[in-house]
């Protein structure tokens, strides 16, 4: 019997032993099996995360951002206890004492789905689990997956601390709102930073991996409030919070910044402009566009926030005004339903209009609510209802009933007085039709410090000032004069104006000047000055128009320019910005200068991986700013390796004339500022587009004006007309915060007198409004006399303009009175001898 019983107590054994070993050897198999080709979990030692690009601007203000995934990376040590805390609560109360998986919670997970019969599956992922499942492995629910989740959990554990997993955890996760990591989010929900956070905004946080679109703080607040107060729970069951704390944060309301309680951080930041957008443009094709939105870059703008707002308002103000001038009222092109006009301010919000406007005021969204003869009732978001008065609308055709509806949606603006900034009452507005660019920078550094693209960003993200290709007309004039005076030109030399036709395969072309007039013989400052076309048409066929291809392509206004005659009165297109960048290199003495709208970027780690005056070309030096013998008042000499693209005295000479465009040609009405200027206006055939570029010193600025499908502007529209007030809106405040003063003038430069309507020598002590002060260059003789006509001979039969038109009266040298004749005109002209 005792045999037996032995025998059968040791079959028993034997067989839970084989039992047992077989499912060891099983387990272990399976293991085995699903641990052979997993992916290597030691790359989470190098973790990088996909990060928040930020742009700042000069003063280190954070002016825009852009990110795939919103998330700001944050090392553990810099993470408060209380977020861990709430989190270990939520997910893994036995973290810090596991390794890697929890028998326990995985035991209870299957006694739950058992007793349910598969209706409550519940997750039992540890922290690293989650940790493996977010960076390694898919979301699904299969076993096979799990399975690999717990190899790869325990190797984890044996490669990282706790805390470095936790660091992995707290910034992958995702918490909703297009929100990754708990940074990101604290700044989502409550803007703030995780030091500010109170237990309760904690356990908010740590209520959202679960599922963060169940979980939504408006919507399902209930949902969220009893999670939140759950979390609160465990944390003081855990000892993480006393009882008075968690009772006294039970009682706090669930507030988040989507429910209203908290301002939103984007609305710190100014809206999205042309100028970040455009930084965004070019650091992606740089970086790469996945690596500029996931890289965590720090990006320093070379943007000036006082000369950009400046540069908006200039702009914008002359398209209103232009279109103002139309007297047509075309509106917004939104509409309200009548049905949903009873609740107006909700359907104004998913209005589609821009809100980026602020020009004189702020400009804001409204909806026509009644149209009265001389009354309009608006509701205006955030601002309640206005009224409008008939006086409002005397500019355009047609009265409040022939032009309004109920339900209109258009723009309107606070009417202030000019004295208190007092309310008077509410204008409409309306984004004009036609459209424009301005762009400013430094003319040594080429810091661009303003873009505005257009009237407005919302309106329309189109940047005219770098992806608008437009005819320059006669704002492309200095680069064939500046050919011709590396050519051995000079400003007094003579070039016919007279009509001339030229064959080409459309037919016969014949230039002609804006004035439909003639002037013969006349000098290149005269020619620049009143922007002669005759004049330029035929200097371009004495030089060659491949020498002027070949500078302009130098200066970078175009990459290969035609070498077709036309296109020496800007008939090829270019940009703005190409414009300004090469016009810059006039003001700085003819040194190549590369626009830039970024000072340096660094990565996520600090390190500087883009720094424009470290770039080949762009190095600058100080060279004796160590120097202790430097005299008080002194200033530092700065040296450069910048290439030269011009000889200083063209450069020199070039913007002399182009002075005398300012003071006394095409811009004399509309520019005038208190120190030195320089600039040229260019208007198109059929005035279809304007432009003004123009310099100081020290900042070189340009406007053009056009409609984005190209048509007339309209008769007297010009480039000075219409583009010179904006320059001189924009300077006058560039010359009160930067200064300016005279452009420098080259050693090689010796200083004649000439008559500048007939380029004749005068007397060292000449003066009168004709005598300019010309640079010649040293050393080589200038000639007086001589008069080019590009192969064309200048016929008869029609009437020379003189300017004019008499003899003028002008202080010799020696301080006599002499009389010098109208201008010369053709068989009237006398060699002037050689100096």
């Amino acid at each position: 019997m005792t045999r037996f019983i032995l025998s059968f107590f040791g079959t028993i054994f034997s067989l839970l032993t084989l039992g047992i070993f077989a499912v060891a050897i099983s387990i272990g198999a399976i293991f085995w099996i699903y641990g052979r080709d997993l992916p290597s979990h030691e790359s989470l030692a190098q973790y990088s995360p996909p990060t928040i690009s930020r742009i700042y601007s000069t003063e280190g203000r954070i002016i825009d951002e852009f990110a795939q995934e919103r998330r700001l990376f944050t090392p553990a040590q810099e993470i408060p206890d209380l977020v861990k805390q709430a989190f270990i609560s939520a997910e893994d109360k036995n973290f810090y004492v596991h390794e890697g998986y929890d028998p326990r919670g995985i035991a209870a997970a299957v006694v739950d789905a058992v007793r349910s019969r598969g209706q409550d599956v519940r997750g039992a992922s540890t922290i690293t689990q989650q940790v493996m499942k977010n960076f390694l492995l898919g979301g699904d629910r299969r076993a096979e997956r799990k399975i690999k989740e717990i190899i790869l959990a325990t190797r984890l554990e044996s490669t990282l601390s706790k805390e470095k997993i936790l660091e992995l955890y707290l910034n992958e996760i995702f918490l909703g709102q297009n929100s990754y990591g708990v940074t990101a989010a604290a700044q989502t929900y409550f803007n703030k930073t995780l030091s500010q956070l109170a237990p309760h905004e904690a356990a908010f946080l740590a209520s959202m991996p679960k599922a963060p679109s169940d979980f939504h703080p408006v919507r399902n607040a209930d949902r969220l409030l009893a999670r939140r107060d759950y979390v609160l729970r465990e944390m003081q069951e855990n000892g993480y919070i006393d009882k008075a704390t968690y009772e006294a944060e039970l009682a706090e309301p669930l507030r988040s910044v989507q429910a209203g309680d908290f301002e939103p951080f984007q609305k710190q930041l100014p809206p999205r402009d042309y100028f970040t957008d455009e930084i965004r443009r070019q650091l992606s094709r740089d970086f790469g566009e996945g690596e500029f939105f996931s890289g965590g870059f720090s990006v320093r703008a070379t943007i000036d926030p006082e000369m950009q707002t400046e540069a908006a308002s200039a702009l914008r103000g002359a398209l209103e005004q232009y279109d103002r001038n139309r007297g047509v009222w075309r509106g917004t092109g939104e509409t309200i339903a009548e049905e949903e006009l009873a609740d107006w301010e909700g359907a104004l919000a998913n209005a589609s209009v821009a809100r980026d406007i602020d020009l004189e005021n702020e400009w804001y969204p409204a909806v026509v609510l009644n149209v009265a003869e001389n009354t309009l009732t608006l509701g205006i978001e955030g601002q309640g209802e206005g009224e409008v008065p008939r006086e409002d609308i005397q500019w355009m055709r047609g009265t409040f009933l022939d032009t309004f509806e109920r339900g209109d949606v258009v723009h309107v603006r606070r009417m202030t007085a000019d004295s208190d900034g007092s309310f008077i009452r509410w204008t409409l507005r309306q984004v004009p039709e036609v459209e424009g660019a301005f762009m400013a920078m430094d003319v040594n550094t080429g810091r661009v410090i303003a873009m505005q693209g257009g009237f407005s960003y919302q309106h329309s993200v189109f940047n005219r000032a770098t992806q608008a290709k437009r005819q320059p007309g006669s704002s492309f004039k200095p680069f064939v004069y500046a050919a011709a005076l590396d050519s051995g030109y000079s400003p007094a030399t003579i070039v016919v104006d007279a009509p001339i036709e030229i064959n080409t395969p459309q037919g016969v072309w014949r230039p002609k000047n804006a004035s439909n007039q003639f002037y013969g013989p006349t000098p290149l400052r005269t020619g620049i000055e009143r922007s002669r076309n005759l004049m330029t048409v035929r200097l371009a066929q004495e030089i060659g128009m491949d020498t002027v291809a070949r500078y302009a392509e130098r200066f970078g206004v175009y990459d290969d320019m035609q070498r077709v005659l036309a296109n020496a009165l800007g008939s090829e297109e270019t940009t703005l910005f190409q414009m300004v960048a090469a016009y810059a290199m006039f003001a700085n003495g003819g040194e190549r200068v590369e626009p830039t709208l970024v000072d340096r970027v660094q990565n996520r780690y600090g390190e500087t991986v883009y720094n424009h005056e470290k770039e080949r070309g762009n190095e600058r030096v100080c060279v004796n700013c160590t120097d202790p013998n430097l005299a008080p008042g002194t200033a530092p000499r700065i040296a450069n390796n910048r290439e030269r693209v011009m000889d200083p005295v063209t450069a020199y000479q070039l913007t002399s004339m182009m002075r005398g465009v300012v003071e006394r040609g095409t811009a004399s009405g509309a520019v005038s500022l208190p120190v030195p200027t320089a600039g040229k206006t260019g208007t198109t055939n059929d005035a279809k587009d304007v432009w003004f570029v123009g310099f100081t010193s020290n900042i070189v600025a340009g406007c053009y004006i056009g409609h984005d499908q190209p048509r007339s502007l309209g008769s007297g529209a010009s480039g000075g007309g219409i583009c010179g007030p904006v320059f001189q809106q924009f300077m006058t405040e560039a010359v009160s915060k930067f200064g300016g003063g005279n452009f420098t003038v080259p050693e090689e430069c010796m200083f004649i007198n000439i008559d500048r309507f007939t380029g004749a020598r005068l007397g060292d002590g000449a003066s009168g409004e004709n005598v300019v002060s010309e640079c010649f260059r040293e050393g080589m003789e200038p000639m007086f006399g001589i008069q080019f006509d590009g192969g064309w001979a200048m016929g008869s039969g029609f009437d020379i303009i003189q300017p004019g038109g008499q003899a003028r009266e002008v202080t010799t040298s020696t301080g006599k009175k002499a009389v010098v004749g109208p201008k010369a005109s053709f068989g009237t002209l006398s060699s002037g001898g050689l100096y």
